[in-house]
């Protein structure tokens, strides 16, 4: 049997080890005299294992369902801008040829006032002059500033990628959560089995003990 018992097995797609069954006791320790305790090492090596990823993915979980409203978000509002410009440009044509728009151009050319989060309970007021500007957060302390039609490029492929790293992320924590399931019972039949075996033993040596004293 291999040292790492995961080393050659199949694999999920982002590379994931499946857990192997264990279906003959005996034939996978290595024979009916074998010590057991090394191969329980192994399938403990192995949950370890798995569990450390199930670990990591819950945390990588929890960051993309934090992440994906937040670029809604921020997607909603650009968009929202760009519609606004966008009408504010269509206003102002109309305004050339017809005299009952004026005030509605007007209205459009006013700044918008909205609010905006400065932490989880804090919001501060502000005003929005017309621009087609914007800045981004990318991470790391990093911010750059894009035209309006750009960013909403750029946050529906950030979207796009984040909702699909979630999707399988999730997927990958339902096949860790299967191959976690399987190398316990993996453990428990090892266990079992040298169980019944340790017993089987000693009854076996009662008996001849027995045939000896009757001789």
């Amino acid at each position: 049997m291999s040292a790492d018992i995961l080393a050659s097995v199949e694999k999920n797609p982002r590379g994931i080890p499946k857990a192997p069954f264990v279906a003959n006791v005996e034939e996978y320790v290595g024979g009916p005299d074998a010590d057991v305790e090394p191969t329980l090492r192994k399938i403990q090596d192995a949950l370890a294992k798995y569990r450390y990823m199930d670990s990591n993915l819950q945390q990588r979980r929890t960051g993309l369902e934090d992440k994906i409203p937040d670029i809604k978000k921020t997607l909603s509002m650009v968009e929202f801008l760009q519609e606004r410009r966008e009408g504010k440009k269509k206003a102002s044509d109309d305004d050339e040829d017809e005299v009952d728009l004026e005030d509605d151009a007007q209205d459009e050319k006013k700044p918008l006032t909205t609010t905006f989060e400065l932490n989880d309970t804090l919001y501060a007021e502000a005003q929005l002059e017309d621009t087609d500007t914007v800045y981004l957060w990318l991470g790391a302390n990093v911010m750059l500033s894009y035209k309006l039609p750009a960013a909403i490029t750029l946050l529906e492929s950030k979207l796009e990628t984040a909702e699909s790293s979630l999707k399988n992320t999730v997927e990958d924590l339902e096949f860790l959560r299967e191959q976690i399931t399987v190398m316990e019972v993996n453990t428990a039949r090892v266990y079992n089995w040298d169980v019944k075996r340790r017993r089987e033993r000693r009854a076996r040596e009662a008996a001849e003990g027995k045939s000896g004293d009757s001789g």
